[in-house]
């Protein structure tokens, strides 16, 4: 007699209710995904993590009880999916239904085991969310869900010189203008130009007034800005190299993070970084993933920005300039050493910073959402043998973009004024998202 069939429980609440496991467990997995798939260089990176948690959004803006709003009407072309008002939505479905399409869309080219991993974690969430929940409320939030984040997508292949970057790293047909003080193809492996186009990319915030102001002019005199700043990156890189600066080869290491599969990206360590925060936080599902979208869309921004401004000026790496100039042709940056003495320097203009424009623009959001003097000890790489590991602590957002930015001069591969640069232009470009008619 004690023996009953269980009703469904019907889900009420709204998405300000629910936690922030799904898009965690989401934006987690991404960092793996994005490390491993080839193509997704910083800029191509950044912009497909803007459109997979504004696909997030999206699904589940309207379960916010109009403490926030769609942004399709701010983006032309981006379509609506509206809710059916006699269906009652389980958000926290609908927004892992947006992941999971975004990441099957946008990742198309991911290796088997990322592939895997993906299927993995949608087949392990859905089975959790499924428990107790009304099957019929269950498939119209996946259904939804799926539908914005394909809505989304659709937008995205609006975008010609954006969409599918990773598929387009290089362009065969682009030469970077000839002259002194310009950039070329970078010793050691002289590699093409990466995305000479991608300032072309649309922009989310992003303004074409908001720029640089012009590198300093190209003048080999010993007090000149250039030459000051060449000197102090070679001697930084030749103290570390000599053992008689651990602290800065730290700092160097810590943040280097565009080392082809060993690490995610420099974009993808601002989310790794936004992960932490939001764990300790435990925010609701609706702050958290509305926190992922203004971090991402930031930094979507920050690539096309600071992509657009480097191939303005062309501005030639520290490594030509100490070999050209310097008269000190075997002379190295200590990036990305390949375990035989090898090391790197990107393969694009030096000005400004990627690193400082992404630092500058994931901060100024970070310190919007959380406060000024947010103490944060970042364990991105905690455990990693490679490379040093050692967590660092921070009092502040800001201070730890200062560091991201400064440790690219000790690396070898930036000026100091590339790194004031991007900090810069960054904060301009996160103010720009944090404006957006997101209330």
């Amino acid at each position: 007699m004690s023996c009953h069939r269980e009703e469904p429980v019907i889900d009420f609440t709204p998405s300000t209710a629910h936690n922030n496991r799904v898009p965690l467990i989401w934006n987690q997995l991404y960092l793996e995904v994005e490390r491993f798939t080839p193509g997704y260089k910083p800029p191509v990176s950044a912009r497909n993590l803007a459109y997979i948690n504004l696909s997030a959004y999206e699904a589940v803006v309207q379960g916010s009880e109009f403490k926030y709003r769609s942004l399709s009407s701010h983006f032309p072309g981006l379509e609506t999916v509206e809710i059916d008002p006699d269906i009652e939505y389980n958000w926290s479905v609908c927004a892992h239904a947006a992941y999971a399409k975004a990441f099957e869309l946008f990742f198309p080219t991911a290796p088997s085991q990322q592939q895997f991993q993906m299927l993995d974690v949608n087949h392990d969430l859905q089975s959790e969310l499924e428990i107790g929940l009304d099957p019929v409320i269950f498939q119209a939030s996946y259904e939804y869900g799926q539908k914005v984040a394909q809505a989304v997508y659709e937008w995205s292949m609006t975008d010609a010189w954006g969409h599918a970057g990773y598929l387009r790293n290089n362009d065969p047909g682009y030469f970077p203008p000839t002259g002194e003080g310009l950039w070329k193809p970078t010793y050691p492996d002289f590699t093409p130009a990466l995305l000479p186009h991608w300032g072309k990319v649309r922009t989310f915030a992003a303004l074409q007034e908001d720029v640089v102001s012009p590198p300093p002019v190209f003048d080999l005199s010993p007090t000149s800005q250039l030459s000051q700043e060449a000197r102090m990156t070679y001697d930084w890189v030749n103290r570390i190299q000599a053992g008689q600066d651990e602290e800065s080869y730290w700092i160097a290491e810590f943040w280097s993070d565009d080392c082809p599969i060993l690490t995610f990206s420099p974009a993808g360590r601002w989310i790794s970084i936004t992960n932490q925060v939001l764990a300790a936080e435990r925010m609701d599902l609706m702050e958290t993933i509305v926190t992922y979208a203004k971090v991402s869309l930031a930094l979507g921004d920050a690539g096309i920005t600071c992509w657009r401004e480097k191939y303005r000026y062309n501005c030639l790496r520290p490594v030509d300039f100490i070999h050209n100039y310097m008269n000190d042709p075997g002379w190295n940056t200590v990036m990305c050493p390949d375990g035989s003495g090898g090391y790197y320097t990107p393969n694009f203009p030096t000005y400004p910073s990627g690193h400082a424009t992404f630092s500058g623009a994931a901060a100024t959001v970070l310190a919007n959402i959380f406060g000024q003097d947010y103490q944060f000890t970042d364990r991105s790489h905690e455990g990693r043998t490679e490379f040093r590991s050692k967590p660092r602590t921070f009092g502040s957002f800001q201070a730890m973009a200062k560091e991201n930015a400064l440790s690219r001069v000790p690396l070898g591969v930036h000026f100091l004024v590339d790194s004031e640069a991007g900090l810069d232009l960054g904060h301009r470009v996160g103010s720009r998202v944090l404006s957006l008619p997101w209330k």
